[in-house]
């Protein structure tokens, strides 16, 4: 009997830094990739959603509050080799409006709570690991160099616009 392949996939995903003083909210992940880690709220894209309006509605899915100013910040490229998965995360800042903090996808994660930077729960979820050592498209290390390269050059340019005339 042949074997069959399943094909494997890269998917793409969405996770939100909600921001709430000087901390961030994060969720231990039950029954999906990642089980038993800490990390984001991330979800999936919903066909015709924009990746702002994943975040909000992520977030209110999951933790029951309502955020605003969500700003892209990176993309991390996370592949689960024991899960055999591929991700794609794009990554967002995003602000604590109001509600009350409440686990609200069960079947998903099993606590949720507000942490400062400097005492994140162990263990991190994939995802979240690569965007603190800063393995991120663009580098989170070369900010600067990302802000030249999307200037636009305003100087009429010094090239010769007329056609190259050939003998």
């Amino acid at each position: 009997m042949a074997e069959q392949s399943q094909e494997k996939k890269v998917l793409a995903g969405v996770a939100v830094l909600v921001k709430n003083g000087g901390r961030v909210l994060l969720n231990k992940r039950h029954n999906v990739h990642g089980a038993g880690t800490w990390g984001p709220i991330a979800g999936h894209q919903e066909f015709g959603e924009s990746f702002e309006d994943c975040a909000k509605r992520e977030t209110k899915e999951e933790a029951g509050i309502t955020i605003d100013d969500v700003a892209f910040r990176v993309i991390t490229n996370d592949v689960f080799e024991a899960e055999q998965k591929h991700y794609v995360t794009v990554w967002f800042d995003a602000n604590y409006v109001s509600g009350e903090l409440k686990v609200g996808a069960p079947e998903e994660e099993s606590d949720i709570g507000w942490f400062s930077w400097d005492s994140l729960p162990e263990p991190l979820f994939l995802p979240l690991q690569h965007l603190l050592n800063g393995e991120t498209y663009p580098s989170q290390t070369t900010r600067q160099k990302l802000g030249e390269a999307i200037e636009i050059d305003t100087k009429p340019s010094n090239r010769e616009t007329s056609p190259t005339k050939t003998d």
